[in-house]
């Protein structure tokens, strides 16, 4: 087994956080290293403050940035950089291992020279509703598969599917293909995916590897994240302009309400469609966004620091054992 690295970006991380640093720690396969790429010192000091965190867990490195510096690409960047391990792990601080054997089944089809990333299986945690868990078994189904660039004409913009929620990479591959992208608001798993489909790798979809993951997004919220969705593909036209998503969603909706027909939760259909109208419509609106006046743009996105940003000024520091 070769030597593997977690990358975790954090924010305002809770109890449950810990228990999924004790979940990692107790994986057949042993971690190198945790690096924590935590947004704002003082909500992680808070948590671990009169603890024995950083002894219980010595192999955990948690590196501090500010809120207006979080990027997706360019913080997870920043975490790979402090890893010299031939795999690495990204996950998010809400993403559960559901057993010890995440980490194994997770990298194991990486010891295959034609595969550059991996990504595992993501079911519904308890609190999730009806549409929620149907959601997860659509976009994440029992059975595993691998992709490439002859997939294109069948799976169209799922053949660059792929989640930083829990994925592995290969370094040697990362580091060829330029690594994830520097400045984006969202997909920056997917854009990577992109690239190593184009330069003749295949994604490998693990699911034996599962972790518990989900979201309770109010509509707002959803318009929100689908606003960035659209700003992401507007902003990467290389990657997803020649494959649209828009038939995921239709497909998603029909065989959503087709499955809660059958099952006797009619009740929920309504909700269903109000939800994917403000989905659609942040979507749009996204695509859209370069004629949109900046303050309404500020109002649709869940990322306004993202606005602020220039290239490459992320800055952070670094902690390793008790602050």
């Amino acid at each position: 087994m070769k030597k593997v690295d977690i990358i975790i970006p954090v924010y305002k991380p809770g109890r449950g956080f810990l228990t999924l640093i004790d979940r990692l720690e107790h994986q057949t396969a042993a971690i190198h290293k945790i690096i924590i790429m935590n947004t704002e010192r003082e909500y992680f000091d808070r948590l671990v403050e009169g603890t024995s965190f950083f002894e219980k867990y010595s192999n955990v490195c948690v590196h501090h940035l500010a809120k207006k510096d979080f990027d997706h690409g360019g913080t997870r960047r920043k975490g790979v950089e402090q890893s010299d391990a031939p795999v690495f792990v990204m996950m998010t601080m809400d993403a559960m291992p559901v057993d010890k054997y995440l980490v194994e089944r997770l990298t194991a089809p990486l010891e295959r020279e034609d595969v550059a990333v991996s990504y595992g299986r993501q079911t519904a945690g308890k609190g999730s509703g009806e549409i929620e868990r149907f959601t997860r078994r659509f976009n994440y189904p029992e059975k595993g598969c691998e992709k490439s660039a002859k997939d294109m004409e069948k799976l169209g913009i799922k053949t660059f599917f792929c989640s930083n929620v829990c994925a592995a990479y290969r370094r040697d591959v990362y580091d060829r293909l330029g690594g994830f992208i520097d400045h984006t608001i969202f997909n920056e798993d997917m854009i990577y995916a992109a690239g190593a489909i184009k330069a003749g790798y295949k994604i490998v979809y693990e699911a034996g590897a599962k972790v518990e993951h989900g979201h309770n997004y109010t509509y707002r919220q959803q318009f929100c994240r689908n606003f960035d969705l659209g700003v992401s593909q507007a902003d990467h036209p290389e990657v997803f302009a020649a494959v649209s998503s828009e038939g995921e969603g239709a497909a998603l909706m029909k065989k959503t309400t087709a499955y809660l027909w059958k099952n006797k939760k009619k009740r929920l259909i309504p909700g269903l469609y109000i939800s994917s109208c403000f989905k659609y419509a942040g979507y749009l609106l996204g695509k859209r966004y370069r004629r949109l006046p900046k303050n309404l743009v500020l109002k649709c996105t869940m990322n306004k620091e993202y606005w602020e940003q220039e290239r490459g000024n992320t800055k952070s520091g670094v902690e390793t054992g008790k602050s």
